[in-house]
């Protein structure tokens, strides 16, 4: 296949826009793939911070982590992505080159605890404001669950409405499929 599948291609951006030495969120650790990825690429002079309501998840995410050696370039939180800016150093304000976020629900686990649009949103506007320019955020929008089409609607709604001046942003995602394939959403700052 010569189109990126979805999860190939959000990490395909995220290899772009992050070097050594940078700071990065993700939002949604889930079972850690991608905060240990980017904790990965940030090496051993930059840092994650990396967010989650379910403690299923962070207890993923930190035996990833320590498996592959990078518990020490991550910040674990339990809970929600919503006030991400309360909880960055604060030299790393105003200094966050990417995050990532994978909404719905925790794979393999209760279905009913969802990533939410208040919440989601709120924190895409929080990370906004300590992104740098060149700075990316990619959404891995899951929205075939209970709930999944209202964060995909205001989700869609909220990012045509950032200013063209200062944000790009890219919708990508397979229109023919069956069923309600994920897509991404990604905001570049200019």
């Amino acid at each position: 296949m010569l189109l990126d599948r979805i999860l190939d291609f959000s990490h395909s951006l995220i290899k772009k826009a992050v070097q050594d030495g940078d700071f990065v969120i993700d939002g949604t650790c889930g079972n850690g793939h991608d905060t240990a990825f980017m904790a990965e690429l940030v090496g051993e002079s930059g840092h994650v911070y990396a967010f989650d309501i379910q403690e299923e998840a962070i207890q993923n995410t930190e035996n990833r982590l320590k498996e592959k050696k990078l518990h020490d370039r991550v910040t674990l939180i339990h809970g929600t992505h919503g006030p991400v800016h309360e909880h960055l150093r604060s030299e790393h304000k105003n200094q966050i080159q990417a995050a990532i976020y994978n909404l719905g629900y925790l794979p393999g686990s209760d279905k009913s605890v969802i990533t939410t649009p208040d919440e989601t949103i709120t924190s895409v506007k929080n990370v906004l404001s300590s992104l740098k320019k060149g700075g990316l955020i990619v959404l891995v929008v899951y929205h075939g669950h209970s709930g999944g089409r209202e964060e995909k609607d205001a989700l869609l709604e909220y990012v045509s409405s950032l200013d063209h001046k200062s944000y790009h942003v890219l919708n990508y995602g397979f229109i023919n499929q069956k069923r309600t394939p994920p897509f991404i959403l990604a905001i570049e700052k200019h």
